[in-house]
């Protein structure tokens, strides 16, 4: 290969971390193509929370969630849902979700998440440059709410996890939360407050838009197709098999989201990947307006004060990747919004669903096949697309371009779910089958 082929490389993912591995690498010198059946920030990053939250270190599957889980499903406005049709098919990677559970492993992954999401609103500024992207991400303290000190202290094990890798919390207590908060309920007599570090953006898609457009105007190519598969040739990436016909490749990134598995699976390295379907409300002329993002801790749903309008985002629904969206939950959060502000106005809203790519160890997977040396990836980021996106895409982009990133990228190597490693591993994890379908 000569030398300036080597500094081709194609991004399979538009969203925001594709989206920073391409701007990344591009600022490393290489030549970079992303592709996606989709515009850019039209996924996962069109519709998340917004939140710029070096907080979210902590995993949802903590110690005593088998017990938990059954009162949520049965909550008619809990915050998890699950087509019980899909159940059979997502049962290993239950199983596998549930032993990562135990104290030891999330210990584990909360020091891998942390990693990823340690100095996220830096990262996002640094990818955001000083030019028109930096209007999409602003500095922003971000609240807990809870209604009683009780809520805060039943959370204890959460905060503790937090603290210890270096988030520094402050509590409010009784009118200390509105006078912080002025568009908070009395009812909510206890918050935390994150201060440092934290932020949001006002348009997540917007942000991704930008990220795109600065891209572009370096030189950089985005083509909208749908991929069918990777064509190989001595373990190499040879060429896309696409929408538009075949595209030649010299290096690849594979940043799809949910629908990373396929294509992984498909070059000979399945993974345990799982789509946690997540909804949104943005309601339009509110007439509520909060000055940051808000995390109700009861509902494990956030409220963003967005351009497009307000955002209540939340919930965790298992259905696949194909099933059509449920919105009776979008009808969840409306109720929530009516509960947590009792004066707001829901008349006009929009709805949305998106795929969160959710791996049962709760860390993605960054770094290079293990099968192809010209092959990398970076998927699986769950709740934590938007805030870990930046920092992902710069230790790619440094790893791919022989430069040492300043975090050890070995915790998420997808090698922790071959069937050499599956029967013990540092992560506990057992190799299965992805659930995704063609894209």
């Amino acid at each position: 290969m000569q030398a300036s082929e080597q500094r081709e490389i194609t991004v399979i993912g538009a969203g925001i971390v594709g989206t920073a591995c391409a701007v990344n690498l591009q600022r490393l010198g290489f030549t970079v193509t992303v592709i996606d059946r989709q515009a850019p920030g039209e996924e996962c990053s069109f519709g998340n929370a917004g939140v710029i939250a070096p907080c979210a270190c902590v995993p949802v599957n903590t110690p005593g969630i088998l017990f938990k889980a059954p009162a949520m499903l049965c909550d008619p406005q809990g915050p998890l849902a699950l087509r019980w049709s899909y159940l059979p098919r997502m049962l290993p990677w239950l199983f596998q979700y549930l032993r990562n559970s135990s104290a030891a492993r999330v210990e584990r992954a909360a020091d891998g998440m942390a990693a990823l999401t340690s100095g996220a609103l830096e990262e996002h500024q640094r990818l955001a440059g000083g030019g028109e992207t930096a209007r999409w991400v602003q500095p922003s303290p971000y609240l807990y709410v809870y209604e009683s000190a009780k809520g805060l202290a039943a959370d204890d094990y959460a905060w503790r996890l937090r603290r210890e890798r270096g988030i520094t919390t402050r509590v409010l207590q009784g009118g200390e939360v509105q006078e912080f908060e002025p568009a908070i309920d009395p009812r909510y007599r206890c918050a935390v407050v994150m201060e440092q570090g934290h932020g949001f953006t006002p348009d997540p898609s917007q942000l991704v838009k930008a990220l795109t457009k600065q891209f572009q105007r370096e030189g950089g190519r985005v083509l909208q197709v749908e991929v069918h598969r990777v064509e190989l040739a001595d373990r190499k990436p040879l060429a896309l098999h696409t929408s538009e016909g075949r595209i030649a490749l010299k290096r690849l990134v594979i940043a799809a989201g949910a629908w990373s598995g396929k294509i992984a699976a498909d070059l000979g390295e399945p993974v345990p990947l799982e789509s946690e379907r997540g909804y949104h409300v943005t309601i339009n002329n509110s007439g509520i307006t909060p000055r940051y993002p808000i995390m109700n801790s009861v509902g494990k749903f956030v409220v963003t004060p967005m351009a497009p309008g307000l955002r209540f985002a939340g919930l965790v629904e298992f259905g696949g990747l194909v099933a059509k969206p449920n919105y009776r939950l979008s009808q969840r959060l409306l109720a929530h919004a009516r509960s947590m502000f009792p004066t707001i106005n829901t008349d006009d809203f929009t709805e949305w669903m998106g795929h969160r790519p959710a791996l049962p160890d709760s860390l993605p997977v960054i770094g290079q096949s293990t099968r192809s040396e010209h092959v990398f990836y970076a998927f699986g980021h769950q709740h934590i697309g938007l805030t870990s996106g930046p920092k992902t895409g710069r230790v790619l982009a440094e790893s791919i371009a022989g430069q040492t990133p300043d975090i050890d990228l070995a915790p998420y190597s997808i090698q922790r779910f071959s069937p050499a490693r599956s029967i013990k591993t540092n992560s506990g994890i057992i190799s299965g089958k992805s659930n995704c379908k063609p894209f």
